[in-house]
């Protein structure tokens, strides 16, 4: 009998009981709005497969495709939605040209929640991510406008996407403090092309009681392979998720020199373990403990087929340091100078203290 783990293998979401897959259904791909995407019927294929296969956790957000990825999944989740796990997102201006569409701030929050739960036909959300921090609105006003809409019943859990570490330990300890509904989730790019998240965001993660949400864990499709020198012709791309994927993958900085070497070395190991790129690029997020459930952002059924593979995936320790040092970091100050033996010595002496 196989022990591999699966979709319903459910994991704990951060310091909380709600129970989701290893792996999420990112859905900025569903709908063509963007150039890219998948349409209704291809859309509606891979969502189906992936709950079939004992999925539950579905990612989208309330300007993804210009709200049709929300309409998508209101429409696939009608007869399923009490055994789903649907996350969605505010912030992103829904109209241009009026400054309080958009932004962190309560306003922005309660007008963009009643529209994603008409779009998603649906009375509550189970987990709403603050999308991107914007340097302006008040720590307590957010924290408290959350809690509010978790005292109505409109939204079930709260997280927080793409925001300095700093403000986020300050955002939980508030929310303890006082008694609010706590952050349980942190999405963040994360990828073997994008590990700098590791310095602070990942540990604070950890020491907070959030769970880590990878996006893009593929790189814009990078470590898939399908990029080579060529493509680095189109220079930075521009910043707009319209047109195509390959301007999305220049605009974030994935497509680079730097992120063709990685992509080189996660197709020798997937070589070596007789599995694809994105296979062992998934596998390879999963196998930090701090890491949630890792996002899927496929635009076919045979992508997302392909994806759910990294679940059968075992690497060896060799095959993991090749990785690791390929795309290593530099961790910076303090945490280099916090590790030195120097350091250490003067510190704790002769007196030999485990990690945590």
């Amino acid at each position: 009998m196989s022990t591999s783990p699966s979709l319903d293998t459910y994991r704990l979401l951060g310091r909380s009981g709600l129970r989701i897959s290893p792996l999420a259904l990112g859905t900025m791909t569903f709908g063509t709005d963007w150039g890219w995407g998948a349409d209704e019927h291809e859309a509606r294929r891979i969502f189906d497969t992936y709950v079939d296969r004992g999925g539950n956790f579905i990612d989208t957000a309330n300007q993804y495709t210009n709200g049709t990825s929300e309409r998508f999944i209101g429409e696939f989740a009608r007869e399923k939605r009490d055994s789903l796990v649907i996350a969605t997102k505010y912030t992103l201006s829904s109209r241009p040209g009026d400054p309080n569409s958009g932004g962190n701030h309560r306003k922005s929050m309660v007008r963009s929640v009643e529209a994603s739960l008409e779009r998603l036909k649906t009375d509550y959300i189970d987990l709403l991510y603050l999308h991107v921090w914007d340097f302006t609105t008040p720590v307590e006003e957010i924290l408290r406008a959350m809690d509010d809409l978790v005292s109505a019943g409109k939204v079930v859990y709260v997280g927080i996407s793409d925001t300095p570490a700093w403000q986020v330990s300050r955002m939980q300890a508030i929310a303890d403090l006082r008694g609010w509904a706590p952050l349980v989730a942190l999405q963040i790019e994360y990828s073997l092309i994008g590990r700098t998240v590791e310095r602070d965001l990942i540990p604070m993660a950890r020491e907070m009681g959030l769970g880590v949400i990878p996006w893009s864990p593929l790189a814009s499709g990078v470590l898939t392979g399908k990029y080579s020198k060529a493509d680095l012709e189109i220079g930075t791309g521009s910043a707009s998720a319209v047109g195509t994927r390959k301007n999305v993958a220049a605009a974030n900085g994935a497509l680079s020199e730097r992120g063709l070497a990685i992509a080189d070395v996660v197709k020798a190991v997937a070589i070596e373990a007789g599995k694809s790129p994105s296979q062992v690029a998934l596998a390879w997020t999963l196998l930090n403990p701090s890491v949630a459930s890792p996002i899927m952002g496929v635009r076919t059924l045979a992508q997302l087929e392909n994806n759910l593979g990294a679940l059968d995936v075992t690497l060896t320790d060799d095959q993991r340091a090749r990785l690791d040092e390929v795309s290593a970091i530099d961790l910076g100050f303090p945490h280099e100078f916090l590790a030195r033996p120097m350091t250490r010595n003067v510190t704790f002496g002769d007196v030999k203290i485990a990690a945590r």
